[in-house]
Formats: C-alpha cells, structure tokens, sequence
C-alpha cells in the first residue's frame, strides 16, 4: 500500500476504535466496572483474532488485519498506543501525592517493598515451574515477576473513596505504597531490559558485576533526573508559565514528557519511565492540577486506544485454551496471594492489626494499566509470546474484578485497623451549612474566583459531585459542595486564609442580594413571560409523553394538584425519591408561586430526587387556585423536575412551552383534549 491508503486505513480504524471502545467502556460501567476493562475487552472483540479479520468490502483482509512481526496490529497503530502510555505515564507522574509519600515513606515504603519482593519472586518462580527450559533469570521469567508487583490504585482509590476511609491509615498506605510500587516496578523494569539486552545483544554472560552495572545506570539516571526534576521543580514551572496560557504550557509539559521518553528509550530504560519522571516533577507545582485538565482531552482520545490496542494483541483462541488457562489461574492465583501476604505481612510489623493488614493487602491487588503497558513492551520486544501475554492479560481481568469486593468485604469489618489510635496528619476541615443549594453554588463561585485573583490555579475536579481543588505554591485546598453544605479541607497553618475568604464572600454577597432585592421586583419581571411569543423546539419539547399526561386531574387545592402530579412520574418511573421531589417542589413554590396567566401553571425545581430531567402535564377543567399572577383559576400544569448537579434543558423547556401555550387557540384546545396524544401533538408541533 503506498502512503495515502495506509493513513486512510488508520483513521478508519482509529474512528472505528474511539465508538468501540466508548460504548464497551459504558456497557461495563453499567455493571459497576471499571471502564478500563470494556476498553480492552471492546479491543478483543474488534481485533484480528476475531472480528477484526473477517473480510468486507473493500477490506479483503478485515478492517483490523494481522501486523507485521510479533505485533498483531500495524505499527502505525501502535505507534498510538505508544504515545498514549506516555500521556498515561505523564498524568500518573502528576497524580501522584509526593506529599503523602514523603509524609508515610516509612510505612508505605516498607509495605510497598515487601509487596515488590513477594510478587516479583513468585511471579518469576511461577514461570520457572510452568516454562521449559526457564531459568529465574530468563527474561521471560524476569517479566512475568515484574507484571506481578504493579498496583492500579486508581480502583482502590474510588472504593476507599466510597467508604470515606481515603484518610484511613489504611487508605494513605495503600496510597503511599502504591507510589513506591509504581516506582520500584519501573526500576525493575529498566533493569530487566538492560539484562535482556545483554543477552540477546551482544550474547554477554550475567556476572553479578554486569547486573551491577546495569542496575546502577538504571539506578543513577532514574535517580538523577528524578532528583533534578524534584530539586528545580518550581523553576521548570515558573519557565512554563511565561508561555502565560495554560493550554500552551500544559502541552509544553507534555512536550518535555515526550522528549524525556525518547531520551530514556535512547539510554535502554523505558519511554514511560521518562514520561512518568516528568509527571513526578511537577506533581508539587502548582501549576500541576492544571496541566492535568488541560491535557484532558488527549488523555480521554488517546488511553482508551490504548487498551484497544492491547485488547487486540490478545489472541482469544490461546487465551481460552487449557494451557493458558491452568497457567493464568496459577498465575493469578499467585498474583493475589502474593499483594495480600506480601504487603499484609509488613503491615502488621508496623501498627496495624489483622483487620488492617488486610484491607491494605486486598488495596494492593488490582493490576492494571502500568502492567498493560509493560506487556505491550514484552510483547512487542519479542519476549512474551503470545500465550503469555494472554496469561497475562487473563491475571490484569481477573485481579482488577475480585479487588472491589475483596476490599469492600474488608472494609465493612467493624473495627480500627490499627493497634493504637491513629494521629492526625496536620490536616484540618471547615464546613458551612447555607441552608439552599442556590446560595451554596453562589458562594463557592465567588469564592473560586476570588481565589484565582489570588494567583491560585483552580481545577473543578468533578463538576458533578461539587469537586475543585485550588493550589498556589504549597497551599493546597480541596473544595466540596454537596446540596447545601461547602466543606474546604486544608493544612491547619492555612485554615485562617480559608475562613477569611469564605467570610469576605459572604460579605460581598450580602451586599449584592440587597442591592438587587432594590433593583428588581421578581413580580413585575413575572408579569412579562407568558405575554410575548418566543422560540420554540421539537428535540426540548419532546421531553413531552403521552403516559405522563393527566386529562382529568382529581385535586381541588395547590397541594393536593403537587402532590397527583409527582404520581404521574411516579407511576412512569421517573423518580428517584418521590418525597423530595415533592419537597423540592413545595420549596420552590414558597419562594413564589409558579401559577402565571390566562389558566397556565407551570411548577418546577430542581432536585436530587430524578435522575434525568422530566416532564408531567395535567389538565383540570374547572380550574384550581394556584395563585396565579391574575388572580384566574389554573387549569393547564406543566412541571417539570430536573437533577441539581447535571446539565439540562430546564429554563429552555420552560420557555419553549411557555411560547406555545401563548396561543389562546391552543391553550383552549389543550384543555378540551380528549386524547393524551392530541394534547401531545398540540404541545410538541406547533410551531411559532
């Protein structure tokens, strides 16, 4: 193929890639797992070992046909999934909390060594029994110990998170140990490629001044350029930001990722070790939260083809074959054993009793994208065959399943996980309680712009959980608003700064809804939005359906009308918690009545109590006070019920209906309707 048919097979396949994936990422989700594995498995399913193969139209050998050499996809294929590891790698590197690996290094140092020990020994040991001919030095041996001490945190992390023991003294060892096993694996790694080149290079002997040798330049330029990173952190930011934009230095960092990757590669260490050294350098900038929502958007496009990519190399029929399978489940087997006696062991040496020793040794057993990546690398370097890297691929399915329950199953053992109480870590919370989610959003919207005009760098961390972070230079805070509560969590040295700041927002936000209570009277502004047409839309107004329509509505009182309409979704199934719902909805007819003019009532609020947004409409003939802005008789209700933290057209309905029942034709037709349909029909078409 010359060069333009092979770029047009790759975007093929990468548009292929980015729906399959997605779609395979939801569907396990749904099931409460992680999307990782959809991804991956999403990649099985499409690769040349399966579907990938089949010949179409136009593709006489599949649209993902066998690659060239040991890969089973084309090189420019995974060329992608390569600078994708080093995207993944970078924004591990910046995730990682230095802090808290300096703050329990001890701890989670020894519970993270003793983890790397036990599982690259017996790893390496379960190759030498089931390989012929396998020595504990043989590569693939070597490899098969090193997959075996890598730890995905990210799972564990959100379980933790689940359980609010993410500060436990279990959550931050894990934490912290799993930083010392990401990067004790990654040394381990760039040693056992400095032996496998000896070997197959120049066909050199393994004297234990070679391995020496090998391990001290993988040692001393992992160490130096970690250490210079570290040390001049804060120049290598402050050189970033005279680019002023954050979009311009977050790809610069990334930039310098990619060149300390090409530079590692070059020197025999893995590109992802450069990459993930780079991570590591920033991570205590404050410049670090930034770069990771900048880069966003390439990490969401690029890892995900990643794991597709990995997927694909999988060959399903040697994957589900006895061999395989007896192979993968002694090596799983011994993968999870040697996390929960290998990290669990130190634990209880160190102050934490059998309860705890446990939760940490089942936090540790999940394997994941650090392994992927490491036997992509096998694989690609000709290593692992193919067999092994399905055995491989069967232990990361396997134990990144069984950590959920396993460590769930942990954590709901009653009692502390430690001998003794556990101290405070110099970390202190403040939380305010403003009585209305409105006033609660109004707050930590000033007060994040307040902190910007601080020079603080600002992350919404998780828009729809109420989520930020802000970070200048070594202040820290963690911002987070649930329903009418803002709780802020900081060093206890830089609460004061905290308090101050909420107070002057306050302040300033007094004086403002003062100043608009003058201006604006909410009952003239009223007045005005039923009297005059407006846009209408098919796709806002087809939130509109028949079986939640009422033509012959039964209450005589505002409440009682309330209270038959949350029925009507209630019987759709378009309700949560029909209780709050209906206090949502009580609480914003408090504030004003939603009764407007000419017989139109249209109740709404939002509330946690629908999962989506929804809307109900019901007719009363003879009409019913709903204090209305004429004084008239309501007789057409429509209400509407939208989630208070996800994105919606709630105003946007409000309107577009609003303009249609302007029409007095139609209003009377609706009202006489006899047909849920024809009310349907008059509400979602007619256009103005």
């Amino acid at each position: 193929m010359n060069v333009t048919e092979i770029m047009a097979e790759l975007v093929l396949q990468l548009g292929i890639i980015i729906f399959v994936v997605r779609l395979g990422g939801r569907l396990v989700k749904l099931v409460g797992v992680t999307p990782v594995l959809g991804e991956l498995l999403a990649g099985v399913l499409i690769g040349p070992y399966a579907l990938g193969s089949i010949a179409l139209p136009g593709f006489p050998q599949g649209l993902f046909p066998f690659g060239e050499g040991t890969l089973a996809v084309s090189s420019e294929l995974y060329a992608f999934a390569t600078v994708a590891s080093i995207i993944l790698l970078f924004a591990s590197g910046l995730e990682t909390d230095l802090g808290l690996f300096l703050r329990y290094s001890v701890v989670g140092g020894v519970v993270g060594i003793g983890g790397v020990i036990f599982s690259f020994t017996l790893g390496d040991l379960v190759g030498v029994f089931l390989l012929d001919n396998a020595s504990f030095m043989d590569p693939r041996c070597l490899f098969l110990g090193i997959l075996s001490t890598a730890t995905s945190v990210g799972i564990t992390a959100r379980i933790l998170s689940d359980h609010k023991r993410m500060d436990s003294p279990e959550g931050v060892t894990i934490l912290a140990a799993a930083v010392f096993d990401d990067v004790l694996g990654i040394i381990a790694l760039a040693v056992v490629l400095g032996i496998v080149a000896l070997i197959t290079g120049d066909g050199g002997s393994l004297s234990a001044a070679n391995i020496l040798g090998i391990a001290g330049k993988a040692l001393g330029i992992w160490l130096g350029f970690t250490a210079f990173g570290l040390i001049f952190s804060k120049k290598i930011a402050g050189f970033l930001k005279l680019f002023k934009s954050t979009f311009d230095f977050s790809v610069l960092a990334l930039g310098m990722a990619l060149l300390l990757a090409g530079f590692f590669e070059k020197q025999g260490l893995a590109m992802i070790i450069g990459a993930y050294v780079t991570g590591l350098s920033l991570s205590k900038t404050d410049i670090a939260q930034v770069i990771q929502e900048r880069i966003r958007g390439l990490y969401e496009f690029f890892v995900p083809v990643f794991f597709a990519v990995m997927g694909m190399m999988v060959n399903i029929r040697e994957i589900i074959s006895p061999p395989v399978l007896i192979f993968g489940g002694v090596y799983t087997l011994t993968a999870l054993a040697a996390k929960v006696v290998g990290c669990g062991g130190p634990a209880l040496l160190l102050g934490f009793n059998f309860r705890g020793a446990l939760r940490i040794g089942t936090g540790m057993i999940p394997r994941g994208e650090v392994a992927l990546i490491i036997a992509g690398i096998g694989l690609s370097s000709g290593i692992l065959d193919h067999q092994l890297f399905g055995v491989i691929i069967l232990m990361t399915l396997i134990t990144t399943l069984a950590a959920p329950p396993f460590l769930s199953a942990s954590l709901n053992i009653k009692g502390a996980g430690t001998r003794k109480p556990a101290k405070g870590d110099g970390l202190t919370v403040a939380e305010w309680d403003f009585s209305s989610d409105e006033i609660a959003d109004l707050v930590v919207d000033n007060l994040l712009k307040d902190l910007k005009a601080e020079g603080f760098y600002v992350q919404m961390m998780n828009i729809d959980e109420g989520l930020s972070q802000a970070r200048k230079d070594d202040i820290s805070l963690s911002i987070t608003e649930s329903e009418s509560v803002v709780t802020i969590e900081t060093a206890n040295i830089d609460m004061p700064f905290v308090k101050t700041a909420v107070y002057e927002v306050i302040l300033r936000l007094n004086e403002t809804i003062k100043k608009l209570k003058e201006s604006s009277d909410p009952k003239v502004m009223k007045e005005a939005l039923v009297d005059t047409g407006g846009r209408t839309s098919e796709d806002i107004l087809s939130l509109i359906h028949a079986e939640s329509i009422s033509l012959r509505l039964q209450g005589n009182t505002k409440e009682e009308i309330l209270r038959e309409m949350v029925d009507i979704l209630a019987n759709s199934r378009k309700l949560e918690d029909r209780s709050l719902a209906l206090e949502d909805l009580f609480q914003r007819e408090k504030t004003m009545s939603t009764g407007m003019q000419y017989g139109i009532a249209l109740p709404h609020a939002k509330s946690d109590g629908v999962k989506d947004i929804c809307v109900a409409v019901g007719i009363k003939r003879n009409g019913v006070d709903f204090e209305s802005m004429d004084g008239e008789p309501s007789k057409i209700f429509i209400m509407v019920l939208s989630p208070k933290k996800t994105s919606g057209p709630h105003v946007q309905f409000l309107a577009a209906v609003s303009a249609v029942l302007n029409n007095d034709e139609i209003r009377q037709k609706v009202i006489e309707a006899e047909s849920r349909f024809e009310v349907v029909s008059l509400l979602r078409k007619k256009k103005l």
